[in-house]
């Protein structure tokens, strides 16, 4: 009785420790979950508004479930913060890149053209349209004055080291806080100049593009 408890229980054991379930996720597939729940939020938020909107449809559209949503946003708005701060990291890198004589568009023109640049995920004609909703739904509006508040610092710091100044100097804070509210100006205003228009998908491109140019150019004058 004894041995053949013995024998029954090592399968057990064995079984026990015997990984289960799918594999974790990389941080490279979370990130990637986290851009398609927000390409999702923004159609839908575009389509019918944000009070219709419900995290059961937003999950749907992705192919995962609400909880899944939940688990990486706290609130439907919140879902399209990945595409506000989408090109934070990208600009600091370019101010840091950004030499003297140098044209800032130059450093930024890839970003500025590429859909995966500095606003990726919907097409440019879209982006004005979720912008114009940030005027109407506070929930949207405190996730897009959030980022910027958060791309601010990113600025300075990459400006500071660009001059080689120490980080907590104060003319590289001005001369970010120039930048971030030369970019925050640059969409808001394309988004409102475009609210009436139809412009197809090349020429919504184009004039954000330009539009963001003659922003950064502004405010580079004041950089010197």
């Amino acid at each position: 009785m004894t041995a053949a408890r013995g024998r029954t229980s090592r399968p057990t054991s064995r079984a026990a420790n015997r990984p289960t379930g799918r594999p974790p996720l990389t941080e490279e597939r979370k990130a990637e979950i986290r851009l398609e729940i927000a390409r999702a939020a923004v159609e839908l938020f575009v389509t019918q508004g944000v009070a219709a909107t419900t995290g059961e449809q937003i999950g749907a559209a992705v192919g995962v479930s609400s909880r899944t949503v939940w688990r990486y946003f706290p609130s439907k708005e919140s879902c399209v913060r990945p595409l506000f701060s989408s090109g934070i990291d990208l600009i600091a890198d370019s101010l840091r890149r950004w030499g003297p004589g140098q044209a800032l568009d130059e450093i930024l023109d890839t970003e500025l053209a590429d859909e995966d640049g500095l606003l990726a995920g919907p097409d440019r004609a879209t982006v004005g349209a979720l912008v114009r909703l940030t005027r109407t739904e506070p929930g949207l509006r405190a996730i897009w004055l959030q980022t910027y508040d958060e791309a601010e610092p990113a600025f300075a710091r990459a400006l500071a080291e660009r001059a080689g100044l120490p980080a907590d100097d104060l003319r590289p804070t001005i001369q970010a806080a120039m930048f971030n509210a030369a970019l925050r100006a640059a969409v808001e205003h394309y988004a409102w100049r475009t609210a009436d228009t139809h412009a197809d998908r090349t020429t919504a491109q184009t004039e954000l593009t330009e539009t963001l140019r003659v922003a950064l150019g502004v405010a580079e004058e004041g950089v010197g």
